[in-house]
């Protein structure tokens, strides 16, 4: 197939582009780069199978015949939809209507990546796909979150209105390699701080809770997705739920760092808790997550080495 990957150069865009690269696609990675990074995608440089396109997908273009289309572009940690706020809220508004419409014009398969803030700070736990969610739809946080449930509407709106064979993924926190050292996200921050000797900064009381997926897991799920006929929203995530304390004690003891914790006070709207009900995920793509947290974060701790490597080098050139 001739695939398109929007948001191409992101963190789980590049790991799509490499599964979908290694069954033998052909792979066209579209990125605007204000939270992807070539380097993300640097490994297929000279693979005559993949192709770049740098473009904002708010602005209406056709990439020639698809057959297939995943749409992944949007910031997606709390750091970068906070700082592009506007930006978040056309992509998942725009960019989501421009890349259903290739898809409908090139009769073509389309997944969005939805997120499980569409849940927002829920009341329900865990949270199946049922559940229609506890969100503050002005709050600072409700840029991304309602770019997310918007995009969904508009894709369930094309399914029904114009037949386009549509899936929907609603993304629990996924970390592993390529994740942006300073996003703000729990594992990211966590890891840089241990491998730093930093105080590991937790939020609240540290009681407030989140699932880990890893990466290769989660890829795995959208796949199988991807393959099915269902249209309605499924969860993709793991349902081993930590709290921030524990997430932290785990981060020092895995990177043996004698790092101590420090609390901060809560962010607004910052949900108490977050695990998914990944019922249907097992029922409808036989899937569940195989790698569990203290596996997978040994798995992220050389990339993260080499990044804080790479800076430090980097800022003694400058300073130099």
């Amino acid at each position: 197939m001739r695939v398109l990957v929007s948001g191409g150069a992101g963190f789980v865009g590049s790991h799509l582009c490499d599964a979908l690269l290694a069954e033998g696609h052909n792979v066209i990675a579209v990125d605007n780069l204000c939270t992807g990074s070539l380097q993300n995608i640097e490994q297929h440089a000279s693979e005559p199978r993949f192709e770049f396109i740098q473009h904002d997908i708010c602005l209406a273009r056709d990439f020639g015949k698809i057959d297939f289309l995943f749409h992944f572009a949007s910031p997606a940690s709390p750091v970068d939809y906070l700082r592009l706020g506007v930006e978040t809220l056309r992509v998942g508004s725009e960019g989501t209507f421009n890349m259903l419409e290739l898809a409908r014009r090139h009769n073509a398969g389309f997944l969005i990546a939805s997120t499980s803030e569409c849940y927002g700070d829920p009341l329900e736990h865990p949270q199946p796909e049922t559940y229609w969610g506890h969100v503050n739809p002005i709050g600072p946080r409700s840029v991304y979150d309602e770019a997310k449930r918007f995009g969904e509407a508009l894709t369930m709106a094309y399914r029904r209105y114009h037949k386009v064979e549509t899936h929907i993924v609603r993304i629990f926190n996924t970390y592993g390699p390529r994740l942006q050292i300073n996003d703000g996200r729990v594992i990211s921050t966590f890891l840089k701080q241990a491998l730093l000797g930093e105080d590991l900064t937790v939020f609240g009381d540290g009681s407030q809770t989140r699932s880990f997926c890893y990466v290769s897991d989660e890829i795995d799920g959208i796949l199988r997705l991807s393959r099915t006929s269902e249209h309605y929203p499924v969860n993709i995530g793991n349902p081993g739920e930590f709290t921030m304390v524990e997430c932290a004690q785990l981060v020092k003891e895995v990177v043996g760092s004698s790092s101590n914790i420090r609390f901060e006070p809560l962010p607004q709207d910052d949900p108490k808790q977050r695990c998914p009900d990944i019922t249907r995920a097992r029922q409808l793509l036989d899937w569940e997550p195989k790698v569990d947290l203290r596996s997978g974060l040994i798995l992220c701790i050389p990339y993260f080495q080499k990044v804080l490597a790479e800076q430090a080098k980097a800022e003694a050139a400058h300073k130099g």
